[in-house]
């Protein structure tokens, strides 16, 4: 399912993303280290 909304809190060392779909249901939780945040985010399938 594609990501419309992509929330992201930014810590020192680790990224949650939380994405919402178009219905508004949740399609991705996920925590990241920094550099695995940019290939992650490159890959992403946004509405």
């Amino acid at each position: 399912m594609k990501v419309s909304t992509l929330g992201i809190d930014l810590a020192k060392n680790v990224f949650q993303l939380h994405g919402v779909g178009c219905n508004g249901q949740t399609v991705l939780k996920k925590k990241l280290t920094r550099d695995k945040f940019l290939p992650f985010s490159c890959n992403l399938n946004l509405a």
